[in-house]
């Protein structure tokens, strides 16, 4: 093939891509902003499918986030690309903050003050079962819905004039092009 590698990564390789980017993180938000000003849907659209994965990016349930955007994304009318593009705000640096303030909310919200249970997930994530997690991913799912609404509403506010103007912008470029074309 004409662009397939030399040698293929290994399994471990593209795990640590994943986890942490070959160039710099600046690089990588660059070219997410890039993707996401260059959708060709309406900046209404972009912006509340890029909103839709960034609330879905707050919730604890690894794993379901990019069907989860796209999900909500199809459901209120939004870009399910942009939502896709939108669940990249939770990476290995945002989570802790995310499931931190998502478990503070949480608790609040469901009445606790200051007697937190004592969570013990010494025998591993994995061998325990759903009724040692709940404690955890009870105050956590309730707490991502007003953290999720705010930080969406923030990126929608974000995203929408910044689409906005670069497609003006594009569509000025192409319109200036065809005249000196012609």
């Amino acid at each position: 093939m004409l662009f397939r590698r030399r040698e293929a990564e290994s399994f471990l390789e593209r795990l640590r891509v994943h986890l942490w980017p070959r160039r710099s993180w600046s690089r990588s938000t660059r070219y997410i902003v890039h993707r996401v000003r260059r959708l060709s849907a309406t900046p209404h659209a972009v912006a509340l499918g890029f909103a839709a994965g960034v609330f879905s990016a707050t919730t604890p349930f690894l794993g379901t986030h990019m069907i989860m955007a796209a999900l909500v994304a199809w459901i209120i009318g939004g870009s399910i690309v942009a939502a896709v593009l939108g669940t990249f705000v939770g990476n290995p640096l945002t989570y802790p903050l995310f499931w931190y303030g998502t478990y503070e909310v949480g608790h609040l919200m469901l009445g606790g003050g200051s007697d937190k249970a004592r969570i013990d997930l010494s025998g591993g994530i994995f061998q325990t079962s759903v009724e040692q997690l709940w404690p955890i991913l009870k105050p956590m799912s309730l707490g991502a819905v007003p953290i999720g609404i705010g930080l969406a509403a923030l990126s929608y506010v974000v995203v929408k004039p910044m689409v906005d103007a670069y497609q003006h912008r594009r569509r000025e470029l192409r319109s200036r092009e065809a005249a000196e074309a012609r």
